[in-house]
């Protein structure tokens, strides 16, 4: 952090606490035991983030279940992977190599299977966001998850963001911003084909069964996810959606467009997720009773409250803000039981049930031009 010292300190000693309090005193795994880790499908672009991690030591890779064998040949071929690791059955591979926990980086309607073939042999599942395409996939989840005492984890970028974890502790501090009374995110790129994702991750990407919808989806779970946590699990009351199809040459068959504003009964949260933005976005903006908060990126954001003459920018790192940088050692430091899960944080199933029913709603509020009021 730069040039705001002064400032910050009339924030009080909460935001001090919250950095120990939220993630633990050490941001990077020292397990001596390397977590026995097998991948659940590999169409998923991201992939690359467990397949090319062989500099870190605190997870093994001894497993990849991909059926498109085509696909898992030219893999093993560019990260230079034993063949034998590779399986056509995730039964097969489950019990082969019998891992403690399983990434899955297939479609996000495949993660039930996942879970599913996971839970009942007690192995840990984190999947890529968001957690599912339905609330009713969502509810076997859950209880596949808790039947079988497992952790069910959620990956998200915005999760390693030290902006991200800044946030929500000034807005959980009472002297930063108040009482947060509207918060507004921008979340997207230029679309999946102008990124030139590869045809296997495009295919389900634009596929409204497998991706569960298209911008919608992809991100607007972003702001739901940060969201949640902000409003510490509160339900909301309503969601109401507009989604657009600006390329229907490219993606015909779901949006790629979408506005989602929901409602709770002390604030408001816009949810802009857009395949049309003209470059990568994930930012943010908090409005509280007696300041705000705006975060540019995964470092830069800016501040100003009653207690400041202008508005202050700040740098904010892992040094500052001590989150995890890296999502597989996060998990494995969860699964060792070296950090405790917060009860509604960023990658729980707590606030990431709560992020599909808020996708879900807004599906539906944009199918009927209507807003889908929430029931307890």
């Amino acid at each position: 952090m730069t040039g705001t010292l002064k400032q910050l300190k009339t924030l009080g000693v909460f935001t001090l606490l919250m950095l120990f309090m939220l993630n633990g005193t050490n941001a990077q795994s020292t397990n001596k035991a390397p977590l026995r880790l097998a991948v659940a499908g590999i169409t998923h672009g991201h992939v690359p983030w467990i397949l090319g991690r062989k500099d870190k030591t605190d997870v093994v890779l001894v497993g990849v279940y991909e059926p498109d064998t085509a696909l898992a040949h030219q893999y093993a071929k560019t990260y230079r992977l034993d063949a034998g690791l590779f399986y056509t059955d995730l039964n097969k591979m489950l019990d082969a190599v019998k891992p403690e926990a399983v990434v899955a980086f297939g479609s996000i309607y495949q993660h039930l299977a996942a879970v599913e073939a996971c839970a009942p042999r007690g192995i840990h599942v984190m999947v890529e966001k968001p957690l599912a395409t339905s609330n009713e996939q969502v509810k076997k989840m859950v209880k596949l998850a808790k039947d079988n005492h497992i952790y069910l984890l959620t990956n998200y970028e915005t999760s390693w963001y030290p902006t991200t974890e800044k946030t929500v502790q000034l807005v959980r501090d009472s002297n930063a911003v108040g009482r947060v009374r509207k918060v507004v995110f921008h979340h997207g790129h230029q679309g999946p084909k102008k990124i030139g994702v590869n045809k296997a991750f495009f295919d389900w990407l634009t596929d409204p069964v497998q991706n569960g919808g298209g911008a919608l989806v992809d991100f607007g779970c972003y702001g739901a996810n940060i969201m949640t946590y902000l409003m510490q699990n509160e339900d909301p009351v309503s969601v109401t959606a507009v989604t657009r199809h600006f390329q229907p040459d490219i993606y015909p068959n779901v949006d790629d467009e979408a506005t989602i504003v929901v409602t709770y009964p002390s604030a408001q949260c816009i949810i802009q997720a857009s395949w049309n933005w003209p470059f990568n976005r994930k930012d943010m903006e908090v409005y509280g009773e007696s300041g705000y908060i705006i975060t540019k990126d995964n470092t830069d954001m800016r501040l100003r409250n009653n207690n400041m003459k202008e508005e202050q920018s700040l740098k904010v790192t892992t040094a500052d803000v001590p989150v995890y940088t890296d999502p597989f050692s996060y998990f494995a430091d969860v699964i060792s039981g070296k950090i405790t899960l917060p009860a509604n944080g960023l990658y729980t199933l707590e606030n990431n049930s709560k992020v599909v029913q808020i996708l879900d709603a807004a599906r539906e509020s944009a199918r009927t031009g209507k807003t889908v009021v929430l029931k307890k």
